[in-house]
């Protein structure tokens, strides 16, 4: 079995047809993919994909497959990325991924401790989802990453940080607006704007909020992040529900209030790559109990109290 084959699988499984894979993501022809999709078959010893008149559907034994060729696929990356980086010892560099808006809170602080341990090293940062975060990661891209416990990271560790409450925002001239916390039922009568719709691990914590608190919250417009819900609160005069950092990023004419009662949270964590060898890596995470102090005892933000 060779590595085009699971590339090859991989992308007909994503784009559901022999023919789009092959004009669109691999630049061969049908017949030919064809081919080496039952060479990969033929080999695994199971069939793993149905053909149909208008595309192909993985069989039970090709859903299997498919998680196991992506993370194979993932680890040759990373194994790559990391013998690139070997070959260049003279370019010394660690990577920090991070959510937009905690460069203000958690950066400062891990940026001084970084240059403390190696004041000679280039510090390159990056901003992304979480989602994003993880799969870089997983490739070996990021050294580590500021980032949510995302639950399919394989290959991944999160070491937790703290616990962020969620706060409601609304347009600043929203009649709730004049009282000092949101009630849940007052969220369930609202237009709801989704700020979680390429975050799983936030959209998990707001539907059990809601459920806990006996409300449902249906989301009628999605941003594609928390720049993107908040503007679709501005123009639908909706309300939408964010981690307590991200009061940051807001503009003026929004606010942010609390939420009635025991607030929703999301952890914040610290993930790399299991692989990553990086003596400066584990002496950055050693610190990290002093980093969490630096932020809690230095930031305007109060985060939750952990039992």
């Amino acid at each position: 079995m060779e590595l085009r084959h699971l590339r090859y699988f991989v992308a007909v499984a994503e784009e559901g047809s022999l023919l789009t894979a092959a004009e669109r993501r691999l630049h061969t022809s049908q017949p030919s993919l064809s081919r080496q999709i039952r060479d990969l078959e033929t080999e695994v010893g199971v069939k793993l994909l149905e053909r149909q008149s208008r595309g192909v559907t993985l069989t039970a034994a090709g859903k299997v497959f498919l998680d196991h060729a992506r993370l194979a696929l993932l680890q040759v990356e990373a194994a790559a990325e990391g013998a690139r980086r070997a070959e260049r010892p003279e370019k010394q560099s660690f990577t920090i991924g991070f959510l937009a808006g905690q460069e203000i809170v958690w950066l400062p602080h891990a940026l001084r401790i970084i240059r403390e341990e190696a004041p000679e090293v280039e510090i390159i940062l990056s901003s992304q989802s979480s989602p994003d975060l993880a799969l870089a990661l997983m490739r070996g891209k990021l050294d580590v990453a500021f980032l949510r416990p995302e639950t399919l990271s394989v290959g991944v560790s999160f070491k937790f940080l703290a616990k962020e409450p969620l706060i409601a925002v609304l347009p600043a001239d929203h009649r709730l607006t004049s009282r000092k916390k949101i009630q849940p039922q007052d969220l369930a009568r609202e237009t709801y704007v989704s700020a979680a719709k390429i975050s799983p691990v936030l959209q998990s914590v707001i539907q059990d909020y809601a459920s806990n608190v006996g409300i449902t919250l249906k989301a009628e417009y999605e941003g594609d992040g928390l720049p993107s819900a908040m503007s679709l609160v501005v123009s639908t005069g909706g309300i939408t529900l964010i981690p307590l950092y991200a009061q940051n990023m807001l503009t003026p004419n929004v606010v942010a209030r609390a939420l009635e009662g025991v607030p929703p949270t999301i952890d914040l964590t610290l993930g790399y790559n299991d692989s990553n060898s990086s003596p400066l890596l584990r002496r950055f995470l050693s610190r990290s109990d002093e980093l969490v102090a630096n932020v809690q005892n230095q930031s305007i933000i109060r985060y939750a109290e952990v039992p």
